[in-house]
């Protein structure tokens, strides 16, 4: 009698190999059914200048808020919002970024603590991020984008 065969678990969250690459796939296909393409050449680059633009620009609002903490409400959105300029720059979950960014540009805006011109900019370019998607110039693109296979004849 042979010995039963042990299920080998991974040590995050504790699943099994085969649940993981069942997450793992559904989360690879999540994100491409949300954007069809991966945009490369001129809309790539549009993309890019537009996560690049968005991100420096609350980083440098992050910075100079947090040397100075005016308020608490504003030192805790700018905390919030620094991690998730970084992933807009990365091209990381850019959709999840971005609505972070609406969220916290639009509460601030409308709490007065920063001037509501630039929060209105930035959560349009947030939400525009989020729509669009991150481009062919991301880190997005590198994990979920799609794949070209070569197939060669022998």
């Amino acid at each position: 009698m042979t010995p039963p065969k042990r299920r080998i678990c991974t040590p995050v969250l504790g699943l099994s190999p085969h649940v993981h690459q069942i997450l793992s796939l559904a989360m690879r296909s999540a994100l491409q059914r949300l954007f069809s393409m991966f945009p490369n050449s001129l809309p790539g680059a549009g993309l890019l200048l537009l996560r690049l633009v968005c991100g420096v620009l609350i980083i440098a609002g992050a910075v100079t808020t947090i040397a100075g903490a005016p308020r608490a409400q504003t030192l805790i959105l700018q905390t919030i919002a620094l991690p998730a300029a970084l992933l807009l720059l990365a091209g990381l979950w850019t959709p999840i970024a971005g609505l972070v960014i609406v969220l916290i540009e639009l509460w601030m805006a409308l709490s007065g603590a920063t001037g509501i011109e630039n929060a209105v900019l930035l959560a349009t370019n947030g939400a525009a991020l989020a729509a669009l998607g991150p481009g062919s110039h991301s880190v997005d693109a590198r994990l979920y984008g799609r794949k070209r296979i070569q197939i060669q004849n022998d």
